[in-house]
């Protein structure tokens, strides 16, 4: 009998390989970076060839260090950046264009435009999203507009649009032999096109945006068996039968299945999604309705979501624009060597604020300075913006489900890379006023794509199963008194107001 699951994390700066046994610990983990390709200001783009390479490569290492071969494992999750597009040849496999990023701002024209008819709530009662370059179909729109006989080739048929998840599934189970064109419910709920309620792409909104039916990948549940990996993989046979796009699987990995649970993760960006059951909640506030989770044929849950667009990309920032910094690691110590911000306040507003302001016309701001200000002042200003976008957002999600009725957030559930860095954590607590809580399994994105596989082969047995393996290793009490905390939360919304208004249209 096959022992253990692995997940494929393909995230926006890496791509993973994690294998889990049954009590969801870690067994082994294959990891390797990609180029992120910025050829303008405002583009983020990644090679689609190079991201493929890396998963087969990281599944090896994986698989090698674990000393396993896929007749180990018994079912492969995907987990995946979102909103990330790919649009690639049906017949040959290649990608037409880079695959264009989340982060990406280079669609605002698109945008606009379609804006002037609606406003930018022009489709969020169907979608459950404001218009904004974020999300997947300006990114298709752009690339079958600007790459020479693309439209031509969409509209024969030709090419297929995918986020990555898609695109990882497609080559896994075949490519161009064979290869299932298929997403889930969760990356589907962020391309702008998908109907929330019927959970199927809609014409009008394809229309709109002018793209083809024909390139769409199939709508499936999060957890059920879409193919199985093909003869040349190490993973040959082995059932590919979970996708979760990342932030709903850090959730499903935290085992906040029911509504009032949340999460927040911290990784290139900040991401907290707070589960509302299966009635779709509409926010007022700002935030996003997606999709949370379908286990097969059962009802689908949905979320309320707030995402913040940079949050670790900051600290890299720091590292590698800046060199402030000669590694990630170096910012706690470098805050920790200042009392306090010394009234520095970071916005950082890269590609606009997102949730719950959507300013696409904000750009970076560090407000504040003066002859006091040192190295030591701005990174603690940089961690502690992660803090207060936070706390943006959980006002928001509060505002929303107390106008319907729903029960606040008691505690915070935390993952990703910089919930290592102790002095964010507790600061977190401090601006919440609510306790912060680290499990035992940090990798909870990758754990998430991994119970929904499992749990389709039936490896796990059902959600009671799963929540018995969470654990808890730190738990962060707040300490501030209430009114330093308010006083720094109005200073921080201050230097917020600073980010704005600073595009006009003859800047980018």
């Amino acid at each position: 009998m096959s022992q253990y699951v692995i997940a494929i994390d393909q995230g926006t700066t890496s791509s993973r390989a994690i294998i889990f046994d049954h009590d969801g610990s870690i067994v082994a983990v294959g990891q390797k970076e990609h180029e992120q390709i910025m050829p303008e200001a405002g583009w983020v783009e990644h090679d689609a060839l190079e991201i493929w390479r890396n998963v087969q490569e990281v599944i090896g290492t994986a698989l090698g260090t674990a000393d396993l071969t896929g007749r180990d494992i018994a079912a492969i999750g995907i987990t995946n950046q979102r909103e990330t597009a790919v649009v690639w040849d049906r017949r040959t496999g290649e990608p037409v264009h880079r695959a264009i990023v989340w982060q990406d701002t280079r669609t605002q024209p698109l945008v606009d435009a379609l804006a002037a008819d609606g406003g930018v709530d022009r489709f969020k009662a169907i979608t459950g999203l404001p218009l904004a370059s974020y999300f997947s179909a300006t990114k298709i729109a752009w690339i079958l507009e600007h790459v020479d006989g693309a439209r031509e080739r969409a509209e024969a048929g030709e090419l297929m649009f995918g986020t990555t998840d898609s695109w990882i599934l497609w080559n896994l189970s075949g490519g161009p032999d064979g290869g299932v064109h298929a997403t889930d419910v969760t990356n589907a709920s962020r391309t702008l096109l998908m109907d929330l309620e019927t959970l199927q792409w809609r014409d009008d909104l394809l229309e709109a945006f002018r793209i083809p039916r024909s390139m769409m990948p199939e709508i499936r549940s999060s957890s059920e068996v879409y193919a199985e990996a093909e003869a040349s993989s190490l993973l040959h046979g082995t059932p590919i039968s979970g996708i979760l796009g990342d932030q709903q699987a850090a959730t499903f990995g935290q085992a906040a299945f029911d509504a009032g649970e949340s999460k927040n993760t911290y990784g290139t960006g900040c991401f907290l999604i707070f589960q509302t059951g299966t009635e779709i909640v509409h926010s007022v506030s700002g935030l996003l309705t997606t999709v949370g989770y379908k286990l097969g044929d059962a009802p689908v849950h949905y979320a309320l979501e707030g995402s913040i667009a940079v949050t670790g990309s900051l600290i890299q920032w720091l590292r590698d624009q800046l060199g402030l910094i000669s590694s990630s690691s170096e910012v706690e110590r470098l805050a920790k060597s200042v009392e306090g911000n010394g009234g520095v306040y970071f916005v950082p507003a890269f590609s606009g604020l997102f949730a719950p302001y959507w300013r696409p016309d904000a750009r970076g701001a560090l407000v504040g300075l003066t002859r006091y200000s040192n190295r030591g002042h701005i990174a603690r200003a940089a961690l502690e913006a992660v803090a207060y976008q936070t706390r943006d957002v959980l006002d928001a999600v509060n505002a929303d489900v107390a106008a319907g009725g729903g029960i606040h957030l008691s505690e915070l559930h935390v993952d990703g890379g910089m919930v290592a860095n102790e002095t964010l954590m507790q600061f977190q607590a401090d601006m919440l006023g609510v306790p912060v809580v680290r499990p035992r399994i940090a990798e909870t994105t990758a754990l998430g794509a991994a119970y929904a596989a499992g749990l389709a082969v039936g490896f796990w047995s059902g959600l009671d199963e799963l929540r018995a393996n969470r654990r808890e290793a730190h738990r962060w009490e707040p300490q501030l008194a209430a009114d330093e905390r308010d006083r720094l939360l109005r200073q921080w919304r201050k230097a917020v107001t600073k980010s704005m208004d600073w595009v006009d249209a003859d800047t980018r």
